[in-house]
């Protein structure tokens, strides 16, 4: 049967609206990529997330704004992300705060860690490190330990990442000792508290307590991962330094909304991929004792969240931390 020229024309508007979408995706970025940071500028998901944005700059030249929504533990820019347009334009620059422990520490969340997003790939592990004042009178664990057991409930240390405040109860719970905690919506805010002389300890991410540890104004007791880290070679493990068993890293990763086109989230594996081992990524990595990790897929990052939402919520209910 003859093709009328009504049904041709037809067929090509059809096209025509077919066509930019799929031009778009295999040209993707077209414009600015917003990376959504649920922790303050400083932190070390911002420094990170600002490394990897310069390098998809670099790349494709569109520019890469990092909005940093810090406070709530990560919940609000979660919630951000999650509701945004799924078309690989807001990207969820997050750790394991937000998509492992968030779940057992919260009864209710506004965003789904699973169903609400597509996971991209990993980006990083890393350790944690327990520090105190310069000029506090603790030279070791067991210094702290002393003066906490001796004082009940009078030590505090702070907290502004459930990485970090994960860290604390488990250090609590394995030396069974009553100390206080101090929430904070990022570990920078909690760091100035401490330098403040607010709070007694905190045990943070590597990224922001080393800066002041090499600048002298804080005093590295020991590390959260059962093997030392090279920037800090003479400090112990806190497994070392008495509190047996004591283990607790940290991940970063990235995720798009649910229903993102996989050639978008494709795209943007493969730039985030190559913007970890870009020059300035290095010097994150190098200079905060933190590993470049990336995941080949999709499935392969979700099955990794999902074996750290079970480990983690083993680690909270352990630490006897009852959801909020």
């Amino acid at each position: 049967m003859p093709i009328s020229r009504r049904t041709l024309l037809a067929a090509a508007l059809l096209a025509s609206f077919a066509a930019p979408s799929a031009f778009a995706q295999g040209k993707y970025p077209e414009r600015p990529i917003t990376f959504v940071v649920p922790f303050a500028a400083g932190s070390a998901t911002d420094q990170l997330a600002r490394a990897l944005g310069a390098s998809i700059t670099a790349d494709t030249k569109q520019a890469v704004i990092v909005d940093n929504k810090a406070g709530a533990s990560g919940m609000m820019a979660a919630q951000a992300a999650a509701r945004a347009p799924a078309d690989g334009y807001t990207v969820l620059i997050s750790t394991n705060t937000t998509h492992a422990a968030n779940e057992h520490l919260y009864k209710k969340l506004p965003y789904d860690p699973v169903k609400d997003f597509v996971p991209v790939t990993g980006l990083g592990k890393g350790g944690q490190v327990l520090v105190v004042r310069a000029d506090a009178p603790y030279k070791t664990v067991a210094d702290l330990l002393a003066k906490a057991k001796k004082e009940p409930g009078k030590l505090s240390f702070g907290s502004g990442s459930s990485s970090s405040r994960v860290a604390g109860e488990m250090f609590k719970q394995l030396s069974h000792t009553d100390i206080l905690h101090v929430p904070y919506k990022s570990n920078p805010q909690a760091l100035t508290d401490l330098l403040g002389g607010q709070i007694d300890f905190m045990i943070t991410d590597t990224a922001t307590g080393l800066p002041q540890i090499k600048g002298g104004k804080l005093k590295a007791l020991g590390v959260s991962t059962t093997k030392r880290i090279a920037l800090l070679p003479d400090v112990p493990t806190i497994d070392e330094a008495g509190v047996k068993g004591y283990d607790m890293g940290y991940w970063f990763a990235a995720w798009v909304p649910a229903n993102t086109p996989p050639a978008v989230a494709t795209r943007l594996r493969e730039l985030l991929a190559a913007g970890t081992k870009s020059a300035s990524a290095k010097t994150f990595y190098e200079g905060t004792g933190t590993d470049a990790w990336t995941t080949a897929t999709s499935e392969e990052l979700a099955r990794f969240q999902a074996a750290e939402a079970q480990k983690w919520g083993k680690v909270i209910k352990g630490a006897g931390i009852e959801p909020e």
